[in-house]
């Protein structure tokens, strides 16, 4: 069994968030409570994470907007065998506020998606970009539409629940659980094994390579 933890950003995502929604539309949802959400103090955010983690039974999805993408990041970084996918929605700038230091550089070990826009003012399109490749994640310029938010028009998404079900169909059919490590080393191909793998690694590798780039020819 799996669960879906759902990590707002600054200020939290309130009744009418796309959060919210996705909360109604999805089974097995836990939000991730902080105790101030005014004030951004990532150690701390991400230790509410981790605390969702270390209680939940099975394997975790993770679906983040803003800060929590930020949180969500650090966390997971030390949680590989129980993640199965996160979704980063209108990830903050770190450098913002001063934690680019504190964030994994390097690929995350589970499928993810960064979901952005080409005018937040939270994050450039390009940090974004540059952030996916890092993390290992697939990139969606979701267009011009701000910070994915309330004030941005997002309430009810279904392009995003769409996103998320996306996501999950990479592990479909599959033990949920960490990539192969020898999986992630040479994007837009398919790794060079240094053992024969189990097939359930080849097939994750290949689900993963096709949520990246495509069905390969």
């Amino acid at each position: 069994m799996s669960r879906i933890l759902i990590v707002p950003g600054l200020n939290g995502s309130g009744p009418e968030h796309w959060q919210s929604w996705f909360e109604q539309k999805l089974p097995d949802t836990l939000r991730v409570e902080q105790t101030d959400w005014s004030e951004p103090y990532l150690p701390r955010w991400a230790g509410a994470v981790r605390r969702e983690h270390d209680h939940a039974n099975g394997h975790v999805w993770i679906i983040a907007h803003s800060f929590g993408c930020l949180a969500t990041a650090q966390a997971a970084a030390d949680y590989r065998d129980k993640v199965a996918g996160i979704m980063f929605v209108a990830p903050a700038d770190p450098d913002k506020f001063g934690v680019s230091d504190a964030l994994p550089n390097t690929r995350l070990d589970t499928p993810s998606v960064v979901v952005a826009s080409s005018n937040d003012p939270w994050m450039r399109l390009t940090k974004a970009a540059y952030l996916a490749d890092v993390w290992g994640s697939r990139l969606i310029n979701h267009g011009a539409v701000g910070h994915i938010n309330v004030d941005s028009g997002f309430g009810p998404w279904p392009a995003g629940l769409e996103i998320f079900e996306q996501l999950r169909q990479t592990q479909s059919g599959l033990p949920l659980g960490p990539l192969d490590p020898d999986s992630r080393l040479e994007p837009r191909k398919l790794p060079r094994m240094n053992r024969n793998p189990e097939p359930r690694n080849r097939r994750l590798a290949e689900n993963w390579q096709n949520w990246l780039y495509g069905p390969q020819g």
